[in-house]
């Protein structure tokens, strides 16, 4: 049988072979997980702040807030003091 391409079938199938390479990435490193259960972890505490969160000012102080949450994230996954890191960034690009 032959499916169309407007097939719902066809078009998950094309997903999956468009991205090919990053489905199969965890079979090449070994560090990369599985699942996202971690990244759902810390993701966990954004419901907690919306309501101080719908007053960021625009669409792009939103964005600007979630770049940041990622940067803080990313920090604690990788056991390194968010608060340091950043003045370490900023103290580096002042100079620039």
């Amino acid at each position: 049988a032959k499916l169309s391409r407007n097939h719902d079938l066809a078009k998950a199938i094309n997903y999956m072979l468009r991205r090919w390479d990053a489905f199969t990435r965890f079979l090449i490193d070994g560090r990369v997980c599985l699942t996202n259960n971690a990244a759902e972890r810390a993701l966990r505490c954004v419901p907690l702040g919306r309501k101080a969160w719908l007053f960021c000012g625009s669409d792009r102080g939103g964005q600007r807030a979630a770049i940041m949450f990622s940067l803080i994230q990313s920090c604690r996954l990788n056991d390194v003091d968010p608060q340091a890191w950043l003045a370490d960034v900023l103290a580096r690009i002042a100079g620039h």
